[in-house]
């Protein structure tokens, strides 16, 4: 039980100071209810442990005349990795375990599908590239966070689909950890950009919202409570994948119907192609070039390009306002690349979603648009691998009481 308690009280305390740091003692004990004595045992085991470091306080003295000492978390102590796997490339960051950010890297992808072996060996290539110009290799991280599209099993480190890659319920974890000798944490995509968020964007205030992804397909994040909310068997939160129509059109996951399968960029190219008898609508030699020049006819007037995307914004209308009837979050951020054009999130969207949620008498959730790169996906993977690695270092001290 004391065990139990001092476990605690180690993960407790190290939350309060990475969210706090640089903070004191006296304030740490204020703010998690734990009494003095024992944040001073359990902090002076994180000091030696190497977690967390005694830094003096600006401008403050005790009595007679001591400078204060506060304590914020030692960012030497560990060295992460965060990973977006994206349509054809991949982003990476490096990250202190104080959650500086050391490098940025990105690696195109040789195909858009890869087997698993040859996607391992890609990202094994992109970090060592990253880390290299700073005298470092893979050895030197703690753990990697990857964030990859499609459902995944987060308890067991399964894939068990994605677009990324041409295998079916593949253990990545297993397979990445063998391939670099690190700890490798593999989640959702969209739960990474909740979780970027939570911890250096617009949700930090908030308690429970939902992040809604844009990109080549449609993801979710979910955070109640703080948590991420991943479902039992670690594949909840699949927005893209909800379905809006009996028998509908072919989603790449294989079913039909899915919201993606009228929302996402391959959804509307393929629109595009099937209902333009003239000129294409969607002209370039990239999917990106093609989305856009569907997008500026769509603004241009063309009546069939605009048809294609009033119908794409009512099928998000309506998903939205299906979560807003669900959770009834405190905010939703729309996130990801296609939130760069905003036919997603035009005024008729925005209402359609009003008009679609049970009235009560109190403002709908903040609807708020958040225009990130693949960068800022990869400082939530970065995040999660912190997270890992912070759990694996309390471990460990309790595994040396033993």
């Amino acid at each position: 039980m004391i065990g139990q308690q001092r476990s605690y009280g180690r993960r407790v305390l190290l939350a309060a100071i990475r969210q706090n740091s640089p903070i004191a003692r006296i304030d740490l004990s204020q703010q998690t209810g734990i009494s003095r004595a024992t944040v001073t045992t359990v902090t002076a085991e994180l000091i030696r442990a190497g977690l967390v470091e005694e830094v003096a306080a600006q401008g403050t003295e005790m009595a007679r005349g001591r400078p204060r000492v506060d304590l914020k978390i030692r960012g030497a102590a560990h060295l992460v990795a965060g990973i977006k796997i994206a349509n054809s490339s991949l982003s990476l960051v490096l990250m202190d375990f104080e959650g500086n950010q050391l490098a940025e890297h990105n690696h195109v992808l040789s195909k858009t599908t890869l087997g698993t072996d040859a996607l391992v060996g890609e990202l094994a290539k992109a970090l060592g590239d990253m880390l290299s110009p700073l005298g470092k290799t893979v050895s030197d991280l703690s753990g990697a966070g990857i964030g990859i599209a499609g459902i995944v099993d987060v308890q067991q480190g399964l894939v068990h689909w994605s677009p990324s890659l041409s295998d079916r319920n593949i253990n990545l974890r297993s397979a990445i950890e063998t391939a670099l000798g690190v700890p490798a944490f593999v989640d959702n995509d969209a739960n990474l950009v909740a979780m970027a968020e939570k911890r250096f964007g617009l949700g930090r205030e908030a308690t429970d919202f939902i992040v809604v992804t844009i990109e080549s397909g449609v993801g979710m994040g979910i955070v109640i409570n703080n948590e991420i909310y991943r479902g039992t068997r670690g594949c909840g939160a699949e927005f893209g994948h909800t379905k809006v129509h009996l028998d509908g059109a072919l989603c790449r996951c294989g079913q039909r119907g899915c919201l993606e399968a009228y929302v996402a960029d391959y959804a509307l190219l393929r629109e595009a192609s099937v209902t333009s008898s003239r000129e294409a609508l969607a002209q370039g030699t990239t999917d990106e070039q093609k989305i856009e020049a569907l997008l500026q006819r769509a603004h241009d007037g063309d009546p069939v390009a605009s048809n294609i995307v009033l119908r794409a914004g009512r099928m998000f209308a309506m998903g939205l306002a299906n979560i807003v009837n669900i959770f009834d979050p405190q905010l939703i951020v729309l996130a990801g690349e296609r939130m760069q054009s905003n036919h997603l999130y035009a005024e008729e969207v925005i209402a359609g979603i009003k008009n679609s949620i049970v009235q009560v008498d109190q403002p709908p959730p903040e609807v708020v648009i958040h225009r990130w790169g693949d960068l800022m996906w990869a400082k939530g993977a970065a995040a999660y691998a912190l997270e890992g690695v912070e759990e694996a270092a309390v471990a460990a001290l309790r595994a040396g009481e033993a």
